[in-house]
C-alpha cells in the first residue's frame, strides 16, 4: 500500500508554520506562473500547457511527496529534453499529444522502479556531491536571469557562452531594466539584513509591479509578463500507438533518469538544510504518480525547480500547504485574475530569482569540506564544476564516479591493527601493525578494518604477511578478526583459501574470531568453513586464549 507522507504532516499542523507557508505559495504562484508558460513555450507546445502541467503534480506531491518543501512542475531541463524529443518525430498537429504520451511514459517508468525499489540509487549522492550540485545550480539559475536584468536577447546556451556574449552586448544592456533589477535585488538584500521575518520576494512582486503601473515603466522599454491566458485542461488520454512509443522509448527513459535526478537531489539538499529526512523511493512514486497525471491533462514531462523551491524556502515555508496555497492561486488566475500579474516587470523576476540562488550557494560547507579531508572538498568543487559546464547530469555522474573511486581506494588501503596481551595488560588490546608489540608467544591476532574484496584482497595479504614477520616468537597460531569485516568476495575467500594452504605448509594454523553470521554463510557455501575446520571459528577473543592455551598445554 503507497505511504502518503504528506498527511501526517497536514493532519498535526501548527499554527506557526502559516504565515510561511502562505507567503510561500502567494510568491511561488507570482513566480511559477511566467516561468512556467516560459517553459511550456521552451518544450514546444502552448504556453498555456506550461501552466496545466502545474496543476496535477502541485496537488498530488503535497500527499505523496517526502519533501517538504520541494516545489515540482516544469523546469528547463525535461523541458529542453522534451522538445529535442519530439521535435523530429511531430507531423501536422500531434506534437502536444506526443508531449502528453511522453509524460505518460515517464510516470510508468518511475513507477516501475518505485516498486523494484530503485531508489537506493539515491544513496549514491554524497553530501559533496549535494553541496556541489546546490553549487553549480545556483549560479546556473543566475546566469539563466542574465537576459531578464539586462533585457539583452542571450542566445548563448553554456555558462562561459552566455557570459561572452554579454560582455560582447555590454554597450545593448537597457539601463532602466538593469537599475530596475538591482534596485529590487538591494531591497531583499536590505530587508534580509535589517528584517528578517519580512517577506522580501513579495514586497518585491509588489513594489515593482506598482512601479511599472504608476509609472507606465512599460512604456519606456521596460519587458512585462503581458497577458496571461485563460482556462483549464481537460482529461484525455494521449494517442497511443506502438511506433510512437518505441520512438519515445529511450527518451522516457533518460527524462526519467534526468528528472528523478534532479528531483532527489533538490529534496535532500533542502532536507539537510532544514533537518529531516526523505524517502528516496517514495520521491519515485511521487514524480511517477505527477507525470502520469500530466500525460492525462495534456501536459508534458517534469520534475522539481530549485528556483521555486528556494524562493519557498527564502519566504518561510515549512509544509507542502505552501503548494496547495500556489495551486489555488494559479486556478484563480487562470479563471479570474489573470490581469493582476501581467504588469510584473520581467526584470524584477531575474532579481527575484538571483536572490533565491544566492542563499544556496554556502562557503562555509566547503570551508568545512576542506578541513576535513581534501578529497570531499575536491568532489563538491568537481559536481559544481561539472554542473556549470556540461550539464546537471553530466557533473552528476562524474561526481558519483568519483566518489565510488575515492571510496574504493580509501577500502583498498584500510587501517590495521595487531593484538597484543601481556602479564600486566590481561585483557590484551590492539596496536597499530607497524608498533612494536608482546604477544602471547607464538600467537598472532590481526584485524584488518575493512571489507574484503577484489580491490584490498592483494593489500590484506600483504599485511598480514607483515605482521607475520614482526612476530618476536615463531608463530604458530595466526587468528584473524574479522568483526570490521563485513562483506566478502570470491576473490578475497580464494586469497584466504591461498593464505590458508600456505601457512599449513610451514605448520601454522589459521583461525577466525567474531565472523558475522552472514559472512560465515557465505564462507560455508564456498567450502572454506569445511577446509579450515568450524573449530577455528572463535566467538570471542577469550575463546581464542583460552584454546591457545590449551594447545600449548596439550590439554
Amino acid at each position: 500500500m503507497p505511504k502518503l507522507p504528506g498527511l501526517p504532516t497536514l493532519f498535526f499542523y501548527q499554527s506557526t508554520w502559516l504565515r510561511g507557508d502562505l507567503l510561500a505559495g502567494i510568491t511561488v504562484a507570482a513566480y511559477l506562473i511566467p516561468q512556467c508558460m516560459a517553459y511550456g513555450e521552451l518544450a514546444g507546445v502552448q504556453p498555456v500547457a506550461g501552466l496545466w502541467a502545474i496543476l496535477l503534480p502541485l496537488f498530488l506531491y503535497t500527499f505523496l511527496g517526502s519533501s517538504r518543501q520541494l516545489s515540482v512542475g516544469p523546469e528547463s531541463g525535461t523541458a529542453l529534453l522534451t522538445a529535442a524529443t519530439i521535435a523530429p518525430l511531430a507531423i501536422g498537429d500531434n506534437y502536444a499529444g506526443l508531449a502528453s504520451l511522453l509524460a505518460l511514459m515517464v510516470g510508468i517508468i518511475c513507477l516501475m522502479g518505485y516498486i523494484l525499489r530503485l531508489g537506493y540509487l539515491a544513496n549514491l549522492l554524497s553530501k559533496p556531491i549535494l553541496i556541489g550540485y546546490m553549487t553549480g545550480v545556483s549560479l546556473l539559475m543566475m546566469v539563466g536571469q542574465l537576459s531578464n536584468i539586462t533585457n539583452l536577447s542571450l542566445t548563448a546556451t553554456s555558462i562561459g557562452g552566455t557570459i561572452s556574449e554579454l560582455v560582447s552586448k555590454w554597450e545593448q544592456i537597457h539601463l532602466p531594466t538593469l537599475t530596475l533589477a538591482l534596485a529590487v535585488l538591494f531591497l531583499m538584500y536590505s530587508l534580509q539584513r535589517l528584517a528578517p521575518q519580512a517577506p522580501a520576494p513579495l514586497l518585491a512582486v509588489l513594489l515593482a509591479t506598482s512601479a511599472v503601473a504608476a509609472g507606465h515603466l512599460d512604456q519606456a522599454g521596460i519587458q512585462i509578463i503581458g497577458d496571461i491566458p485563460a482556462g483549464l485542461p481537460s482529461l484525455a488520454l494521449p494517442p497511443v500507438s506502438l511506433d510512437n512509443i518505441q520512438a519515445l522509448t529511450i527518451a522516457a527513459l533518460g527524462i526519467a533518469l534526468v528528472g528523478y535526478a534532479d528531483n532527489v537531489l533538490t529534496a535532500r539538499a533542502f532536507a539537510s538544510r532544514n533537518g529531516y529526512q526523505i524517502d528516496a523511493n517514495q520521491e519515485l512514486l511521487a514524480l511517477g504518480c505527477c507525470n502520469l497525471g500530466n500525460g492525462l491533462m495534456q501536459g508534458f514531462p517534469i520534475s522539481s525547480s530549485g528556483s521555486r523551491t528556494a524562493l519557498g524556502e527564502s519566504l518561510g515555508s515549512k509544509t507542502q500547504l505552501f503548494s496547495v496555497v500556489a495551486l489555488v492561486v494559479v486556478i484563480l488566475v487562470l479563471l479570474f485574475l489573470r490581469p493582476v500579474l501581467a504588469l510584473f516587470p520581467k526584470a524584477a523576476l531575474g532579481s527575484i530569482v538571483i536572490y533565491a540562488a544566492s542563499r544556496l550557494i554556502e562557503i562555509p560547507e566547503f570551508v568545512r569540506l576542506y578541513r576535513f579531508r581534501l578529497s570531499e572538498f575536491m568532489l563538491a568543487l568537481v559536481t559544481s564544476v561539472g554542473v556549470l559546464f556540461t550539464s546537471i547530469t553530466t557533473g552528476v555522474l562524474v561526481a558519483m564516479l568519483l566518489s565510488l573511486l575515492e571510496f574504493l581506494l580509501r577500502m583498498a588501503n584500510p587501517t590495521d591493527a595487531v593484538w597484543e596481551k601481556s602479564l600486566d595488560r590481561p585483557a590484551g588490546e590492539y596496536v597499530g601493525s607497524n608498533s612494536p608489540i608482546i604477544k602471547m608467544p607464538g600467537l598472532v591476532v590481526y584485524r584488518y578494518d575493512a571489507p574484503l574484496f577484489f580491490g584490498n584482497a592483494d593489500n590484506f595479504n600483504s599485511r598480514v604477511r607483515a605482521a607475520l614477520e614482526q612476530a618476536h616468537s615463531p608463530v604458530r597460531w595466526l587468528i584473524l578478526n574479522a568483526e570490521a569485516i563485513g562483506a566478502i568476495d570470491i576473490t578475497a575467500i580464494e586469497m584466504l583459501v591461498d593464505l590458508h594452504d600456505e601457512l599449513a605448509q610451514q605448520g601454522m594454523v589459521l583461525g577466525f574470531v567474531a565472523v558475522k553470521p552472514r559472512i560465515f554463510a557465505e564462507l560455508q557455501r564456498a567450502g572454506f568453513v569445511e577446509q579450515v575446520g568450524a573449530k577455528q571459528f572463535f566467538p570471542t577473543m577469550m575463546a581464542v586464549v583460552a584454546s591457545y592455551t590449551r594447545f600449548l598445554t596439550g590439554v
